[in-house]
Formats: structure tokens, C-alpha cells, sequence
């Protein structure tokens, strides 16, 4: 069993330089991709596709392969195919009826063919021949061209044909680090997610920069969005996470600022250091989920006030998106569930805040700052490797919290996301109950609390995360359990 995986359109009309380029990057970043999974994993890359072929005694990852490869930036989509060798067009068809006879019983269907190389017909043909055959000895209802009830396709290369399974569609964009690293203001709500996902999609290496204003709990939450995208989306390079203890700003936002000033000179300050320490990592643009008109520090005047505080380059991808439509694509990224549970604290600190902020005003109010606030919070940020998000979640949550036996009476949560491709966990003897990550903070509380509950996801990370969470609200009842 292998894939096909077809090239996004857009890098097909590179110049043929940028185009081999392009291509040898998402060949390196498929295989890192799927080393993680299998290291027999192997990827061939050809002029207009890569060919990843998935070990022979292994079929059980065909569909973990198809899952990770729907999710890498730059493909357009991939086809997973049975390969044949091939004399003549009637062994093509020997080989085709078995496989689609049941598939195309009772429907309308046609027959494409994709054809490389020399042979004594053309694609017509065979799909003539094909067709004939499948309609003639399958009880399908007959053949119909223009929108059949099931398309049989098939790619013939050389002298080997290939029986297309099925078609996963891609992430599009361009194959990561084809463009300059970005640092992505991330709160954890919808819009910086998706912003975020933007950039991943289109090549960027996306490193992540939390202002923290909700402490310990807010931190762990914005963590795991940020964990989420890069071990769906990026996972092919790493990137860095900072943590910005944002408390001393607000404390003298709260103290010393004009409440209706207070919107935009936190997001000017944000920016101040944001830039700094993307300058520190020779990162050359900042990323914000920030969409016109969408709260008050979003106004094109205040954000015009708002870029004038630094040179940095400042990118809003969903600058005209309406609110709906980045909510719709949270949920397709995976994102959604997330923002849904993540308290929003920029908006609690300003009182009927300006619409129409004046550049001199706010530097006038800036002025009563500590004149060493913006180098003592640049250099109080802690910068992490992501991939350390995990070791941090063990080092935190500790040994006797794990375990990998259940006691009597402990109950197994299954904490991972409904949408996930997953078998059913089961447990002989084991009481287990399934509530999605997202819901575990407010269903917990409802649960017995005279039972010990044991929480479970397929790597560990969410389950660590989730625990540590709990914890921290004071639940003593809460372990990790890993088979």
C-alpha cells in the first residue's frame, strides 16, 4: 500500500528552481512527519508528486499515514493506492473488478484514468475498456460521465497500475520554512489560533508568544492551543514557546493610566516586547489574531496608534474576517474547543475605551511608566522548545500521579477529542467513561468525588495537561494513567 501525494497547485507554478526547492523541503518535512510514526516509513520524491509507502507488515498504519498527511502544508491532496504490475489493458480491467464490483452495485459510475509513460493505448482506452468490462459483469446501473454516482480512478505508471482507495484532501499552502519564521501573539481564543494556523499553512515557521495575565491556569490552557497546531500542523520543525509574566504591565495599567487609554497601550506595549524578542531570535514579523472592528482596540484608527509603537512588521491575516467565519475555521483546525473554555482578559482592564485613540495622548500617558518596565518584562520572559511541553507536564505532575495499573474501584476518563479516528477504549473490568479535554474543567466537578479518576489520551500529553490543571484547582483525586 502506498500514497501519492500531489503538490499544491501554487508551488507547480513556481520557476523550476523554486519548484525543485519547494519540493525537496515538503519531501524532508513529510519524512519527519512520519519517522515519528514509523521509522520504516519511506518517501520517494518524483518531478510532480512524492510517493510514500507504507510498511508492508504494518497495514494498521495506512490510516495513522493518511491522517498525518491530510494535515502538512503544501499538499493539495494525496491518494492512497494498491499497486499491480500489468501485461495488458484486460489484466488492468482483471485487477479492477474485484475491487470496485461491490462499490459500484446498484450506482452509476464512470472510469478516469491518469496515465505516465510509453504504452500501445491511451488513457481513453483503457477507461473505455475498464468501463465496459465493469459495467457488463457488476450489477452497477450503468455508466454515466457527468456526475456518477461513484468515479472508478485509476493511475498507470510504466508497466505498474495503481487501484486509487480513496482521496484525502490537503492542507494546501506551502511546505514549512519555504518562508521566514513569524512570532504569533497567541492568547488561546479563536481569532489567534486561526492566525496562527494561517501562517503554519503558508510556510512560516510559527513560533509562539503568550502575555500571560491569567496566571498558572491561563498559561496551561494557552499551551495546550499552541501544543495542538504545532503537533498537528508543524510538527515537521520545532519552534519556540515564550511565556511573558504580563502581571507588572497591568498592575501599572490599573494604577496609573487613563482607563479609557487602557485597550490600546497594553496592546502597544505587547507589541514593544513582542518585537523585541522577535528581534532577539532574528524572527522578522509579528502575527495577531486582530480583526477590524471587532472590539475597541481594533478600530483602524487605534490600530494604526498601535503600530506606530514599533518598526517591527505587524501581519493581520483575519483583519476583514467576520467573527463567524474564524469561529467556523477554529472548528476546522481544532481549535474551537479551546477557545470555547478561554477566559478573555484583555478586554476586563479598560473602561469605556477609545474608538479613536490619539497618537500624542497615549504617548503622553505611556510616560508614566517605570522607565525599565518594557527591558525588565523582555528579560523575565522564559523561552521553551514546544516539543518540552510534554516533559514539562511530567516533571510538574509527578511519579505517583501516573500509573499503569488501576486499582479497584478507580474509574479510566477517556479525555481525547470525539472527532478523533480512534478505537473505543476498553478495559475488562474497568469502569471508563468518556468527557472531550474540552469539557473535562466543568464536568469534573460533577463527578463522585469519592473516586479516584484515572485520565487517558493515546500520547499522554493531553491527559498530563488536563491533570495538572485539576490539580491546580484542588482536586487531589486526579492521576494519570498510561498502559
Amino acid at each position: 500500500m502506498k500514497f501519492i501525494v500531489k503538490l499544491y497547485p501554487e508551488i507547480m507554478m513556481k520557476s523550476k528552481s523554486v519548484r525543485l526547492r519547494f519540493t525537496k523541503m515538503l519531501e524532508t518535512n513529510i519524512r519527519n512527519v512520519l519517522k515519528k510514526v514509523d521509522e520504516e516509513a519511506k518517501v520517494l520524491r518524483l518531478f510532480d508528486r512524492i510517493i510514500v509507502k507504507v510498511p508492508e507488515d504494518k497495514p494498521e498504519l495506512q490510516d495513522i499515514f493518511g491522517q498525518r498527511l491530510a494535515c502538512i502544508p503544501g499538499i493539495a491532496h494525496v491518494v492512497q493506492v494498491s499497486e499491480y504490475p500489468f501485461d495488458t489493458i484486460d489484466s488492468i480491467y482483471q485487477l479492477a473488478l474485484p475491487r470496485y464490483r461491490d462499490e459500484i452495485a446498484g450506482k452509476t459510475f464512470c472510469v478516469r484514468v491518469k496515465r505516465t509513460g510509453n504504452h500501445d493505448f491511451n488513457s481513453i482506452d483503457v477507461e473505455r475498456y475498464v468501463g465496459g468490462g465493469l459495467n457488463q459483469h457488476a450489477d452497477a446501473l450503468g455508466v454515466k460521465l457527468n456526475n456518477p454516482d461513484v468515479t472508478v480512478n485509476l493511475e498507470i505508471d510504466g508497466n505498474k497500475v495503481y487501484l486509487v482507495e480513496r482521496r484525502i484532501e490537503g492542507l494546501g499552502g506551502f511546505p514549512m520554512a519555504t518562508q521566514e519564521d513569524v512570532l504569533s501573539l497567541i492568547s488561546g481564543g479563536f481569532d489567534s489560533g486561526v492566525s496562527s494556523f494561517q501562517f503554519i499553512k503558508k510556510g512560516s515557521r510559527t513560533h509562539y508568544c503568550f502575555f500571560n495575565l491569567g496566571g498558572a491556569q491561563h498559561e496551561i490552557g494557552v499551551k495546550q492551543v499552541a501544543y495542538h497546531l504545532w503537533k498537528t500542523y508543524g510538527e515537521s520543525h520545532k519552534v519556540r514557546f515564550i511565556t511573558v509574566p504580563f502581571e507588572p504591565v497591568v498592575e501599572q495599567i490599573l494604577e496609573r493610566i487613563d482607563s479609557g487609554q487602557m485597550g490600546v497601550i497594553l496592546k502597544r506595549v505587547m507589541m514593544r516586547v513582542a518585537a523585541r524578542i522577535a528581534e532577539k531570535f532574528k524572527i522578522q514579523g509579528l502575527v495577531t489574531g486582530e480583526s477590524l472592528g471587532q472590539v475597541s482596540s481594533q478600530t483602524l484608527t487605534n490600530l494604526n496608534v498601535i503600530d506606530r509603537c514599533t518598526d517591527m512588521l505587524i501581519m493581520r491575516p483575519l483583519i476583514a474576517m467576520d467573527k463567524q467565519d474564524i469561529i467556523n475555521q477554529s472548528r476546522l483546525i481544532g481549535t474551537e474547543d479551546f477557545a470555547k473554555t478561554m477566559p478573555e482578559y484583555c478586554g476586563v482592564i479598560s473602561q469605556k475605551p477609545t474608538v479613536k485613540a490619539v497618537l500624542s495622548k497615549i504617548e503622553a500617558e505611556e510616560l508614566k511608566f517605570d522607565e525599565d518596565l518594557i527591558e525588565r518584562i523582555v528579560y523575565s520572559a522564559k523561552v521553551m522548545d514546544i516539543r518540552d511541553i510534554e516533559t514539562e507536564m511530567n516533571q510538574q505532575i509527578t511519579e505517583t500521579e501516573t500509573v499503569t495499573d488501576i486499582a479497584s474501584g478507580e474509574i479510566v476518563i477517556d479525555v481525547r477529542a470525539p472527532e478523533e479516528e480512534r478505537k473505543p477504549l476498553s478495559i475488562e473490568g474497568v469502569e471508563i467513561t468518556a468527557i472531550p479535554f474540552f469539557k473535562l474543567a466543568t464536568k469534573f466537578a460533577e463527578l463522585d468525588k469519592s473516586k479516584t479518576y484515572l485520565l487517558y489520551c493515546d500520547r499522554g500529553v493531553m491527559s498530563k495537561l488536563q491533570a495538572l490543571y485539576l490539580i491546580e484547582q484542588g482536586y487531589q483525586n486526579v492521576k494519570v494513567y498510561r498502559p
